[in-house]
């Protein structure tokens, strides 16, 4: 215990929001302090570790080989002292707490409206940071701690990491009826004649449809790729667009009345939206409770949209 005693235990909230947000004045900002203060907490924290805790590379500040290493047990002592101070039974009407986020614009469309309006009803003190991320930087933000969970799709999660499944979906086509045979289908040489809409957090993406393709030794045409899928939708219209896109991202009622919604002309497996996060948050009460929260807006997307 006498090493607790050479250091104020507030630099430890300082030195969790410093390695979290890899940033001084983002850190300032979610301790509620001034930049000059934050900066003068990491010049005590940097002669406390003897070590420069965080490093600037490429125009952007990382962690140090000793920061990755106190960022986990930091996390985890500090939870432990949290839960050893907070009350018998978590209560979230009273929770202050601010958790971040990663998920698609597919995820936001779908799941932020119930969440958002279950979190002011039930845990208004809970606040949300969103971010947008490819799956693999998703993942890595977990393991570095950048973000508390992470939705989305993660066939192989790693050791250190758990998902759980929300609900499965399947995918659909979407085009102007205007340039569809009267049928409004498309066979499968017509579908892989036609340019395509790819919804990707990044160009080039191998997402599950391109799997497929891949696996039958075929190939689509690429038109446009873009992460964001109401702009997609919109692209439609007036084109011979196609769009391949999972079916909860889609309210028939909002599209244009030129969109036409029809089965993909060739097998492609649907996937499980989950929600992914890093063991070390097990036992966090809060963690655990937004997990249930989102878990029950999903079962009740499942109502909404019909079992898939």
């Amino acid at each position: 215990m006498d090493d607790l005693r050479k250091i104020d235990l507030n630099l430890l909230l300082t030195l969790h929001a410093l390695l979290s947000e890899k940033h001084v004045t983002r850190a300032a900002l979610r301790l509620h302090r001034s930049q000059p203060a934050v900066s003068h907490s990491l010049a005590l924290l940097r002669d406390h570790f003897h070590d420069p805790l965080l490093i600037r590379k490429n125009g952007k500040m990382t962690l140090s080989a000793r920061a990755h290493t106190l960022l986990p047990q930091l996390e985890a002592s500090l939870l432990g002292l949290n839960n050893l101070l907070a009350p018998a039974e978590f209560d979230p009407s009273t929770v202050k707490r601010r958790f971040r986020l990663a998920m698609s614009d597919y995820a936001a469309r779908i799941l932020l409206p119930p969440l958002v309006a279950h979190l002011r009803e039930n845990a208004p003190g809970l606040d949300l940071a969103i971010s947008q991320a490819s799956r693999e930087m998703m993942l890595a933000q977990l393991e570095e701690g950048e973000v508390d969970l992470a939705l989305g799709v993660f066939p192989d999660v790693g050791d250190e990491l758990q998902a759980e499944t929300l609900f499965s979906e399947r995918f659909i086509c979407l085009a102007d009826r205007r340039f569809l045979p009267a049928s409004g289908n498309l066979t499968r040489e017509e579908w892989l004649a036609k340019p395509h809409v790819q919804l990707a957090a990044k160009p080039d993406a191998v997402d599950e449809i391109e799997k497929t393709l891949l696996a039958q030794g075929l190939s689509r045409h690429i038109c446009i790729a873009l992460p964001h899928w109401s702009a997609a939708v919109n692209l439609l219209v007036g084109t011979d667009l196609v769009l391949t896109i999972a079916s909860r991202a889609v309210v028939p009622e909002e599209c244009h009345k030129a969109i036409c919604r029809f089965e993909p002309p060739l097998h492609i497996p649907g996937f499980n939206f989950e929600q992914a996060w890093h063991t070390r948050k097990n036992g966090d009460p809060a963690h655990q409770w937004l997990r249930r929260a989102i878990r029950d807006c999903c079962q009740s997307l499942n109502h909404s949209f019909g079992a898939e």
